[in-house]
């Protein structure tokens, strides 16, 4: 029998939990799990692109868990009243292969996504921050200024999208959780004066949704957006006068900001950084950039996070996934005794 977390079981231990209270349990795993980056097996995710999306596939292990995400990536679900991200994830026993939990990650991706985040802003943006500028008002947005909140202190938002309902909904949800929020007319708007800029859309092209002009000395720039080939959402420009951070180097060159400048141009991998083989921010003045994409070493943390959160639970279910004849060698005697038992 495998552990299950379904939407409702999800949904109900955030709920318990506490979405700060998960956002900041699941950073610990993540900054844990990225200081010993090098133990794991790195690859960028296999992806099946069509016209209207993206299915991905985003595996990895340290040798004794295997973990693995699906997760798809389609803007015109919402037309359709779907999300535009659904995601599960799976991990497993490298020693036998036997799976042990089986869970949505629809909801955990949002959580691990908001936590990857303010764990990088916290080497990467000026202490002192305390405004910032979200770009994008969907699913994302309410976790980001969550974890942004409890991880920097952030109590200041000015929010901007072209979507009124997803901003209303937005305002909606945030209020009472200790933020004033501005509603912006333009990104300009938005982004004048803030110490930390989130970008956060969802359309798969290659736009440029904050400008080079618009950027000035000591930003920092949290860009979750721009995540498959094809979309982006910087100014080129930024990047180049901007200290760049990424997860894998080898998948942000397919996917991420950085996808149209050269193979040389140099990043820097978060993880370096929070092992001190590499610096962060530097300088008060210096702008950055964490170009993030999403990494399958976060969705291992998030569901070793869950899966040590679930000890002495409810939140799940057990399902009969693993086929167990009393014979492992006898797989068809499991079925014909079935047979014999309908017979």
């Amino acid at each position: 029998m495998v552990r299950f977390v379904g939407v409702e079981n999800m949904a109900r231990w955030l709920a318990e939990t506490g979405v700060e209270a998960a956002i900041s349990g699941l950073t610990e795993y993540l900054e844990h799990d990225f200081r010993r980056w090098p133990s794991f097996e790195l690859a960028p995710r296999v992806a099946s692109h069509s016209p209207v999306g993206v299915i991905e596939l985003m595996p990895t292990s340290d040798g004794e868990t295997y973990a693995f995400k699906y997760v798809n990536g389609h803007p015109g679900n919402p037309r359709a009243g779907l999300q535009t991200v659904t995601a599960f994830g799976l991990l497993a026993d490298v020693h036998t292969g036997y799976p042990v939990l089986l869970s949505e990650m629809t909801i955990l991706t949002a959580i691990r996504t908001a936590a990857t985040s303010a764990m990088a802003a916290k080497v990467l943006a000026r202490p002192e921050s305390r405004v910032m500028a979200m770009i994008g008002t969907g699913a994302q947005a309410e976790f980001q200024a969550i974890a942004f909140r409890d991880a920097l202190g952030i109590r200041e938002l000015r929010v901007f999208d072209t979507d009124r309902q997803a901003t209303a909904k937005f305002v909606e949800n945030i209020d009472g959780l200790g933020f004033t929020v501005t509603v912006a007319s333009s990104v300009a708007e938005a982004v004048s004066g803030a110490d930390i800029v989130t970008t956060c859309t969802a359309d798969k092209r290659n736009a440029i949704i904050l400008t080079d002009d618009l950027v000035t000395p000591g930003m920092h720039i949290n860009a979750i957006g721009g995540d498959c080939p094809g979309k982006t959402e910087l100014d080129p420009a930024i990047l180049d006068r901007a200290e760049v951070f990424v997860e894998y180097t080898e998948q942000s060159r397919i996917e991420g900001e950085i996808q149209h400048h050269a193979a040389d141009f140099r990043v820097t991998e978060l993880w370096e950084v929070l092992t001190g083989v590499q610096p962060g921010r530097v300088a008060p003045a210096q702008v950055t950039v964490f170009d993030s994409v999403g990494f399958a070493i976060e969705d291992f943390s998030a569901l070793r996070f869950l899966s040590d959160q679930l000890a002495g639970t409810d939140y799940f279910t057990e399902i009969d996934l693993v086929a167990e004849p009393a014979d492992p060698k006898n797989l068809f005697g499991e079925v014909s005794a079935r047979r014999l038992q309908q017979a």
